[in-house]
């Protein structure tokens, strides 16, 4: 019956329709904030070049993604995303994988979106129907001059010697963070055998708007973290020395502004990042080189606590993934 149900949605939310003329498809072209149920955020883009809709995705976690198919019937934009997932037996062992297909439809009323997602359940047994909510995001202003921009006193995040500042993203996760011998430092210890455990990202007690962050981090092999600044946008922490340049590589913007040049170091040594957020631009140098020049960022990124880019966030440090360590993290806001 559960699975019957859902085919049926699935039909109502795609039935076949006059396909519209390209030029219809324009108040949908863009991108768009979207909010789920729960809170969690998420993000559209869509793009019209000679005549073919095309767009991308970012559910909550993960990287922006492009769909599958993009088109227009009766008035509402229809998309589809094909995804495969992992099957495991009662052990945990990867024995196959499986072809997801997951349906979503929007439908404008101004400046705000309604979408809904038919998010496909593995084995075949339905789909998880979600309404969301989403409103158009203003396309970023011009770059910035930077030589302009004036930053008011440095702040320093970190004291070296506790946590006083800083506070887990979700209270309920298991706590990673320490500080030993001047160092902010994350722990991750999983079990053989037993369940994954999740531990908790670090964020600040104070928000911010627009700034320059400097801070120097020291990644072990295979080491994954990131620094998310105004708790929406993600620069990428990971040991990417000797990897072809990647959106998902140390300095890049996750999944979204892949780095100039490599200038990463090898795991173990400690690495400066110098980042600055004005006006909806970003500038990354890592280890004294510039690898990220005064770029748009056109949304969230994954892990972002927040759809909403407008207002003051805070610098928050992912500890979910692995060990990681920090230490001279200084704040310069921008002056108003």
């Amino acid at each position: 019956m559960i699975k019957f149900i859902a085919k049926l949605t699935v039909a109502v939310l795609f039935a076949a329709g006059t396909v519209l003329a390209a030029d219809s498809a324009t108040p949908f072209v863009g991108n768009w904030a979207i909010t789920l149920p729960e809170g969690a955020p998420a993000w559209l883009g869509v793009a019209q070049n000679n005549g073919q809709l095309t767009a991308s995705l970012l559910w909550i976690g993960g990287s922006v993604t492009p769909l599958d198919s993009v088109s227009i019937s009766n008035q509402s934009l229809v998309c589809t995303r094909i995804r495969s997932v992992d099957r495991k037996d009662n052990q945990g062992k990867i024995i196959g994988t499986e072809r997801l297909t997951d349906n979503f439809a929007a439908q404008l009323d101004g400046d705000n979106l309604k979408f809904v997602a038919l998010l496909a359940r593995n084995g075949g047994s339905g789909a998880d129907k979600k309404e969301c909510t989403g409103q158009r995001i203003p396309p970023p202003p011009s770059a910035p001059d930077l030589a302009k921009v004036k930053f008011g006193n440095a702040i320093s995040l970190f004291n070296g010697k506790d946590l006083t500042g800083w506070r887990l993203t979700n209270p309920k996760a298991l706590n990673g963070w320490s500080v030993a011998d001047g160092l902010l430092i994350n722990r991750i210890e999983q079990e053989e055998g037993k369940p994954h455990k999740s531990y908790g990202n670090l964020r600040t007690d104070r928000e911010f708007e627009d700034f320059n962050l400097t801070l120097e981090t020291r990644v072990p092999k295979g080491g994954n973290s990131g620094v998310y600044l105004r708790g929406v946008y993600e620069v990428q922490v990971f040991d990417s020395y000797g990897k072809p340049l990647d959106p998902h590589n140390m300095g890049a913007l996750y999944s979204r502004i892949k780095p100039l040049v490599s200038a990463e170091k090898p795991a173990g040594e400690w690495q400066t990042l110098d980042i600055t957020l004005v006006a909806r631009h970003l500038t990354v140098i890592l280890n004294g080189k510039k690898i990220i020049d005064n770029q748009p960022v056109l949304g969230v990124t994954g892990g972002a606590l927040t759809a909403d880019e407008f207002k003051p966030g805070p610098i928050y440090l992912q500890g979910d993934h692995t060990g990681i360590e920090y230490r001279n993290l200084v704040l310069r806001p921008v002056a108003k």
